[in-house]
């Protein structure tokens, strides 16, 4: 126990503390804790009766956690900057901004389409999204910046403008990790904007299609069998749960559905209703 103690101890003081990420590291725990606690409270509300679930008001409006994210986030930022480098102040508000982005981004997917698709196939975006933040703020955490050592003005907007073109054209071939990460290591960015466009996206709908129909079909080939697919859902599953479509399909549909749940999936299939009525 000792021993252990003494490791952290230590890591906090040569990694964390000599490079003053004090606040980016409280933060990114903040975030981990609190999505993987709410996202096991959704699980756990949706496959068991004893778990208290949902927050519902009198007037039988559902409060998403979201909610408590966005107002946690604002307070803990309107604050942060009034107390700014005033330890502990400030340390502690990062980890309750952290806190409320791990309680919105794990509803990332209702800000996308407006409706309850959390136990959706569209809800798969959330897990996505917390993965990418991870992974940002990891980054961040580690000390990459593009920019670093760089006094010159003219040089630091030359690269800055360089890499938002090059990820730029990686988000529009929905290379989105090339894109993302590149943001931090360029040459991930660069890599991503020479390969070839995902067929759906809109660099394909753009420059493929009818005017390179063979780039066209060789996106389509190459995506059609690309073997992370399988290793993405298993870890979207592992994450956030299965869907409720997957569920049933398995012969084990969800103990409870939450009334904007229902609603959200009922608007669903009247859209595809009047879409086929066209």
């Amino acid at each position: 126990m000792i021993e252990s103690a003494s490791v952290v101890v230590s890591f906090w003081d040569d990694q964390i503390a000599d490079n003053d990420r004090q606040a980016i590291f409280l933060l990114l725990l903040g975030f981990l804790g609190s999505f993987l606690f709410i996202r096991t409270s959704a699980r756990l509300g949706r496959s068991t009766t004893w778990w208290p679930g949902s927050v519902v008001t009198d007037d039988g409006v559902h409060l998403h956690h979201l909610v408590w994210g966005i107002c946690t986030m604002m307070a803990a930022g309107v604050l942060g900057f009034a107390l700014h480098e005033q330890s502990p102040w400030f340390e502690t508000f990062a980890a309750l901004f952290g806190i409320g982005m791990g309680l919105t981004i794990d509803e990332f997917a209702l800000w996308v389409y407006l409706k309850d698709v959390y136990w959706a196939e569209e809800g798969r975006k959330s897990i996505d999204a917390a993965v990418y933040a991870t992974a940002l703020i990891g980054l961040l955490l580690l000390g990459f910046n593009p920019f670093e050592g760089d006094d010159n003005t003219v040089a630091i907007l030359t690269t800055a403008s360089l890499i938002a073109i090059f990820s730029g054209i990686c988000f529009a071939k929905e290379r989105v990790t090339h894109g993302l990460i590149g943001i931090f290591i360029p040459i991930l960015s660069i890599y991503g904007a020479v390969r070839l466009a995902k067929p759906k996206s809109l660099w394909a709908k753009k420059f493929y299609a009818e005017r390179q129909p063979g780039k066209q079909r060789r996106s389509e080939a190459r995506y059609d069998k690309v073997r992370t697919h399988h290793f993405k859902d298993r870890l979207r599953d592992l994450l956030g749960g299965k869907t409720n479509e997957e569920l049933t399909s398995e012969g084990r549909g969800p103990v409870r559905v939450s009334t904007s749940e229902t609603d959200a999936s009922s608007d669903s299939t009247n859209e595809d209703s009047r879409g086929s009525m066209k």
